[in-house]
Order: C-alpha cells, then structure tokens, then sequence
C-alpha cells in the first residue's frame, strides 16, 4: 500500500485503493490540479435496484429531486452536479465513480438505535462507578460484511419511507424475521409497530462517514432512538441474528467502544440525550 493511500475494498483480487487528500483540499471550491482520484464501480448490470452508468441512453436522472420513486435529494441540501455527475457534499474522497454504491449521488438509509437501562436481578439502574452516571445498553448487531458491530439499520427501497425502513431493517437484522412462521411474524411486527410508534425520537439526519462513499456517490441516513425506559417492552423480543447480521446483542454503551463507520457519533448523541454513562 502505498503511504498515502487507503484501502476501499476488496473485490475478488482486485484491490482499490484511495487517493490521498489532505482534509484542508477537501472542499470542492478549493482548487487541486493535482487531484487524480481512483476510478471504481462495481458493474451492477442487471440489478433492477442499481442505477444505470451515467450516459446510459435510457438514464436521465432528474437530480436534487424526486425522481420517479427515486428520492435524489440530499438531507444536506443542494449538490452539485458536473459534466453529468452529482458531487458528493462533504467534498473529495479520492474515488469517483459509484464504488459499491447502487444509486448514483445520495443512497438513502433509516437507522434504529433501541435503547435501555442497565439493571440488576433486582430491577434497579447500575451505575458507572467513575462517573456515577446510569449505564445505557443498546442492541447491536455485526455486521456479515465487515464482521463490526453497528446498527441495525439498511438501505431504504424504492418507494419506501424511511420510517418503514428502520422497522423493516431491525425485523430482518435482530429478530431474523425472514425465518419466522407467518403467525409469529404478524405478533412480532404487532409489538415493534407499538414500541416504534410511542418511543421514536430522530437524532441524525444527513451524510455518514462511510467506507463506501466516493465522489460521486454516498451514504446519507436518518438514526431514530427507540428508548424503552422500564425495560419491560424490550425484554419480550427474543433477539436473533438475520439477513445481514451475523450476531447481535445488548452492548453498555461507553465512550471506548468500537463501532461501524460513525455509528459511535449517533450513539453519543443519545448519551448527551439521556444523560448515561460515557
């Protein structure tokens, strides 16, 4: 690798690595002749869910719009679009092209952040010893591709909202409900539409910091906290690994754990929120 690059990802023998771009030559509107990023998409052909190549005859995305049932505008307002090609916001990353992305410019996303007290045999809050602050857990699953923990959460479908999405994902991630029998899986969804409709408190809405993201196409999500203050809600949901989750699990939340991408930054917001541990 050489010293001023990162590795993006590994297809099969093929390695991509990123360009390096110094954080003050980021900003579009600053110039860097020198700025030669690496090109890189994945061929989606076939893929009725990915969007064709920019210039395809049969493409003619409408961009900063609603575009069909494609939502093309961004939680961080209006983007730039040169010669044909939606500028990523957040500026250069040192790839163009749509990497692993499907959809060229914003991919949208709902995250699920659930949420409960730490508590003892007896029912009673534990508390940090250091900080004397009560001590937060939320469910978390791992990841099938990078094998790290983050939250469950995914993609939002072509005509979805991102309020079904966030459902539909922690369904599918922590209560693997793809496997479930028709009855079980009307009582579970019964439960999380209950617990989902009186508790959901969004707390991000915009740009992560993905791996994934390039020049030309990136991850904008928005995270809803789902806080089951007593416990008692949660403690019904018999919690297994799905779709594409390969573990998951009550994690205490604290200011050293290691999570996917910036999911860790989603987490502190709810710290702050609810006054726990860190």
């Amino acid at each position: 690798m050489a010293k001023m690059q990162q590795l993006y990802h590994v297809f099969g023998k093929q390695h991509i690595y990123r360009s390096f771009v110094p954080s003050h030559l980021k900003n579009w509107s600053v110039e860097f002749s020198d700025y030669k990023p690496t090109n890189f998409s994945l061929d989606f052909a076939g893929k009725p869910w990915a969007d064709p190549e920019i210039g395809a005859v049969c493409f003619n995305p409408k961009w900063n719009a609603v575009d069909g049932n494609v939502d093309r505008r961004s939680h961080e307002g209006i983007y730039q679009v040169v010669n044909g090609y939606p500028l990523n916001p957040s500026g250069r990353t040192g790839i163009c092209g749509r990497g692993k992305l499907g959809k060229w410019g914003p991919n949208h996303a709902g995250d699920s952040v659930v949420t409960r007290w730490k508590r003892n045999d007896n029912g009673e809050k534990l508390f940090d010893k250091e900080t004397n602050r009560p001590i937060l857990q939320f469910v978390t699953i791992q990841r099938k591709d990078t094998h790290e923990w983050a939250i469950p959460g995914g993609m939002v479908d072509v005509g979805e909202n991102v309020a079904a999405t966030v459902r539909r994902e922690f369904l599918e991630e922590a209560l693997s409900s793809l496997h479930l029998p028709k009855s079980e899986l009307e009582a579970v969804q019964k439960k999380i539409n209950s617990f989902f409709d009186s508790s959901g408190v969004e707390i991000y809405r915009g740009i992560v910091d993905d791996p994934r993201n390039t020049d030309n196409a990136w991850m904008e999500t928005v995270v809803y906290n789902f806080h089951d203050e007593t416990g008692n809600i949660v403690k019904e949901f018999k919690f297994k690994a799905g779709d594409d989750a390969i573990g998951v699990k009550w994690l205490d939340i604290s200011s050293k754990m290691h999570l996917y991408a910036n999911h860790k930054s989603f987490i502190e917001k709810i710290v702050n929120r609810l006054k726990a541990n860190w």
